[in-house]
């Protein structure tokens, strides 16, 4: 298994649920970031998918769920900018378009070449 693509994985998933749950508890003004119900339930349910894929083990799904999230991260983006789905449901800011391109790319990146 590699190392890295587990560990980025292992730290990654528990803040994806933390950014979630952060996102129904903290006032709008007080975040940079979207806090839309649909975008803080995905951060959770895709949280603990990479917390369940980790706990398995399996190298192969390790590597493959960076990757995923990592494109779905830089689709985000693209999204935001193209005013495509889910712009409207999950209401993204520009502090999240950043966010999606720098870990969107990080987590490709690390998958691949991992």
């Amino acid at each position: 298994m590699s190392d890295l693509n587990f560990y980025v994985l292992a730290i990654f998933a528990p803040i994806l649920i933390l950014i979630g749950i952060l996102g129904f508890v903290l006032p709008k003004e007080k975040s940079l970031t979207s806090g839309a119900p649909a975008y803080n339930v995905f951060h959770i349910i895709f949280g603990v998918i990479g917390l369940i894929i980790v706990y398995g083990g399996n190298a192969t799904a390790i590597r493959s769920f960076n990757i995923g999230f990592g494109m779905i991260d830089l689709y985000q983006a693209a999204a935001s900018f193209a005013h495509i789905f889910p712009e409207k449901q999950f209401q993204w800011t520009r502090a999240d378009d950043v966010l999606h391109i720098v870990i969107g790319a990080a987590l490709v990146l690390i998958g691949i070449l991992g």
